[in-house]
C-alpha cells in the first residue's frame, strides 16, 4: 500500500473530495484505485476564516509498482510503513518465575497485558480499589469533603487518567510505532475507533472505566493476577538486587520488579530512598487552573466555525517566558470541562482538569503553571525528595486558604491582575467541587510564580482574545503536573544501583500523560522478557 499525507481539502468538503482528490495526487484512473483508508485526519486553523481538514491516508492500487515508479520523488507520496506489533520473547513453558508490576494505571496496564500476551503471568500489585469502587470513594471526596488516602483520583485501578480528559496524544519519538499498538488495544476495550484516525484523540472519563475494565478481564484470561488494596509497604534487596516485595505483611519473591507507580506516591518514593535505590531531583511546574467560557475559546480559535461538529470543543497550548527568567504555560488543557479535587494526602488541596467525551460542559480550563527548578526547593541537592516536599508545603497552603475542608481557593483574574482578594464572582462559575473559598491567591503560590502568571495572563490575551477577562477563575493549586524525582534506569531499563528493578512511567520520570505511560510500560515490559529469557536488549 501506499501512504499519501498532506492531502487539504476544505472543512466542509462533500465526501468525494478525498477520494478525487487520491486521483488527482496519484494520477491514476478511477479503477486503479481499489480502497482507501483514513490514517490521519486533522484540522488546519490557521486561518480561522478558512478552517481546513488536513489528510494522511493509506492507499491501495492495482499495478502498485508501475506507480510508485512513476512518482519516484513525488513529496508525500511513500510505501505504508510497517506498523505491526511483533512480540520480543514468548514465556518458556516451564517458566518458574513471575514478574511483579507495581502499580495499574496505563502504564502498569500495558506492561502487564504485554507480558501476559507473552505468556509471562505476570503479578499486579495496586494499592488502591477496583475502577467502580475507586470512583464511588473519589466522588466521596468531590461530593462529601471525604478523602480516602489510598483510593481516589491518584490512587486505583486506571491511575490517575482514569479521572482526566482521557488525551491520548504524545510528542515523543515513536519509530516502532507503539503508539498504534496501544491505540489499537484500547479499541479492543471498546474505545472509539476513531481514536486511530484522528488528531489529538481523547475518551474521556466514563468510557476509560469500561476500558479498564475489559483490560482487566484480558490480562487475567491471560494468566495474569491482579491484587488490589496491595500496598507495598518495603522492597527487600540484597547485594544490589531486588530479591521481594512486603505486601501488607506478605512476602512476595521476584527478581524482576517493574516500578510504574505513577507520580504521587510519595511514600513509595520515601521507602525506597531509605533503601538506597537511586533517586535524583528534577524539574516540574505548578500553578493554578484557570477556567473561561468554553464559547470564548471556541470563537477565538474556530471564528464562524465555531461549534462546527468536526471541530468539536476547542483547544489551546499558550507559553510566555516572563521578564524574571520563569516559563508560564498552560497545561492539559480540558475544553468543556471541569476542574476536579486531585490530592491524595489529607490535609492538602490538588487541582486536575478532567471532560468527559462529550465536551459539553460549560467552561474550559487549563493548568497555568510556572516551570520550578530543583535550586528552588529548600533542602537541594541534600536531599533528592526536595521537590516532594516543596509540593506538599503549597498543597498544604492551599488547604489553609481554601477553608481546611478540600475546598480550593479561588480568585477572579481580574483582582489577581490588581492584587486585591476576590469577594464575589462574576459570569464564570468556578466548576470545582465540591466548592471554592474566594480568597487572595498572592501568597498560594512563590513569589517568583506569582509575579510571572501576573504577567503572563494578559500577554496570553494577544493570543487568545479575553484570556485575561476579569470574570475568569483561577482556582489553586496545580502541582501534580510532573514527578518532582528521576528514578534513573540504565539502558536495560533496570535502576541504576538496584539490579531487578525497572522504574517505568510518570512516577519515575519516563513519561507525562497516558500515551507515553502507556508505550514506556511496554517498552519496560519488553526489557523484563528479555531478561527473563536471556535473549538481550530489545
Amino acid at each position: 500500500m501506499l501512504r499519501l499525507t498532506d492531502l487539504k481539502l476544505p472543512l466542509d468538503h462533500p465526501e468525494t473530495a478525498l477520494h478525487e482528490a487520491i486521483l488527482e495526487r496519484l494520477k491514476v484512473e478511477p479503477e486503479q484505485l481499489l480502497r482507501y483508508n483514513i490514517f490521519k485526519r486533522s484540522p488546519d486553523a490557521r486561518k480561522r476564516s478558512a478552517i481546513s481538514l488536513i489528510y494522511s491516508v493509506d492507499v491501495e492500487v492495482s499495478d502498485e509498482a508501475s506507480v510508485v515508479a512513476r512518482l519516484k520523488g513525488v513529496p508525500h507520496v511513500a510505501p505504508t510503513p510497517d506498523m505491526a506489533y511483533r512480540f520480543v520473547a514468548r514465556a518458556p513453558a516451564d517458566l518458574q518465575e513471575r514478574p511483579v508490576i507495581i502499580g495499574f494505571g496505563p502504564c502498569g496496564i500495558l506492561a502487564a497485558l504485554v507480558l501476559a500476551q507473552m505468556g509471562f503471568r505476570p503479578i499486579v500489585l495496586e494499592r488502591g480499589k477496583i475502577v467502580r469502587e475507586r470512583t464511588q470513594d473519589t466522588w466521596g471526596l468531590w461530593r462529601r469533603n471525604k478523602l480516602n488516602p489510598e483510593s481516589n483520583v491518584q490512587f486505583g485501578e486506571g491511575g490517575a487518567g482514569t479521572f482526566s480528559d482521557g488525551k491520548l496524544y504524545t510528542q515523543i519519538k515513536d519509530p516502532r510505532f507503539l503508539s498504534r499498538k496501544v491505540l489499537t488495544e484500547f479499541v479492543k476495550a471498546g474505545a472509539p475507533e476513531e481514536i486511530l484516525w484522528i488528531n489529538r484523540p481523547h475518551i474521556g472519563t466514563f468510557r476509560l472505566v469500561g476500558m479498564v475494565e475489559k483490560m482487566r478481564a484480558d490480562i487475567l484470561a491471560l494468566g495474569g493476577e491482579i491484587r488490589f488494596q496491595s500496598k507495598v509497604e518495603d522492597v527487600v534487596i540484597e547485594d544490589g538486587e531486588v530479591r521481594g516485595l512486603v505486601v501488607n505483611g506478605e512476602l512476595i519473591t521476584s527478581r524482576h520488579v517493574i516500578l510504574a507507580v505513577g507520580h504521587s506516591a510519595r511514600d513509595t518514593f520515601e521507602m525506597l530512598h531509605a533503601r538506597g535505590v537511586y533517586i535524583e531531583p528534577k524539574p516540574f511546574s505548578l500553578g493554578f487552573r484557570i477556567e473561561h467560557p468554553q464559547s470564548m475559546i471556541d470563537e477565538c480559535r474556530y471564528g464562524r466555525f465555531a461549534g462546527h461538529p468536526i471541530l468539536g470543543a476547542a483547544d489551546y497550548k499558550l507559553v510566555h517566558h516572563a521578564s524574571n527568567g520563569r516559563a508560564a504555560y498552560s497545561f492539559c488543557m480540558c475544553p468543556g470541562g471541569t476542574v476536579v479535587a486531585a490530592t491524595s494526602e489529607e490535609g492538602r488541596v490538588v487541582t486536575n482538569g478532567m471532560s468527559q467525551y462529550s465536551r459539553n460542559e460549560h467552561n474550559a480550563n487549563a493548568g497555568l503553571v510556572v516551570g520550578i527548578n530543583p535550586e528552588d526547593y529548600p533542602g537541594y541537592p541534600q536531599d533528592p525528595l526536595a521537590g516532594m516536599r516543596f509540593q506538599r508545603h503549597w498543597e498544604s497552603r492551599a488547604f489553609e486558604l481554601g477553608g481546611r475542608n478540600y475546598n480550593a481557593p479561588a480568585q477572579r483574574v481580574g483582582d489577581f491582575l490588581a492584587g486585591r482578594p476576590s469577594t464575589k464572582l462574576g459570569s464564570v462559575v468556578p466548576s470545582y467541587k465540591p466548592g471554592v473559598t474566594l480568597t487572595d491567591l498572592s501568597t498560594a503560590l512563590p513569589d517568583y510564580a506569582i509575579a510571572a502568571l501576573r504577567e503572563a495572563i494578559p500577554a496570553l490575551a494577544r493570543q487568545i482574545r479575553g484570556y485575561d477577562m476579569p470574570d475568569a477563575v483561577l482556582t489553586g493549586v496545580e502541582t501534580r503536573t510532573s514527578s518532582p524525582i528521576r528514578i534513573k534506569r540504565g539502558p536495560d531499563y533496570q535502576s541504576l544501583n538496584t539490579r531487578g528493578l525497572y522504574p517505568a512511567g510518570e512516577g519515575a520520570s519516563y513519561a507525562g500523560g497516558i500515551m507515553s505511560a502507556a508505550i514506556d510500560g511496554i517498552e519496560v515490559a519488553e526489557a523484563v522478557a528479555l531478561a527473563m529469557t536471556g535473549t538481550g536488549k530489545p
